[in-house]
């Protein structure tokens, strides 16, 4: 998919000697490819969903992330009680 990418973008800016318009069509395609193409390195953790081809690493991650969001909400329900349950009263209605 890459070299596609490449070699297109090659053939744009040639074609942009003639109407300057196709450069701007080559780093579209250039900027799309880096934030949405395969193997981005920009995409954030949180981005990828666990599927049934989901490694037990993965899992892991899942796993610490949620035992770390818990020890955020216990500590935060522990230094503001009565805004925890403001929140909480706030949720049954």
């Amino acid at each position: 998919m890459g070299t596609i990418v490449i070699t297109g973008t090659v053939v744009l800016v040639v074609l942009g000697f003639g109407n300057h318009t196709w450069w701007l069509v080559a780093v579209a395609v250039l900027f799309l490819y880096t934030q949405y193409g395969r193997g981005g390195a920009t995409r954030s953790q949180g981005s990828s969903a666990a599927g049934p081809g989901a490694t037990a690493g993965s899992y892991r991650t899942y796993r610490n992330r949620r035992d770390q969001q818990a020890k955020w909400d216990r500590r935060y329900r522990r230094e503001r009680p009565f805004e925890s349950r403001r929140q909480a009263r706030e949720r049954k209605q």
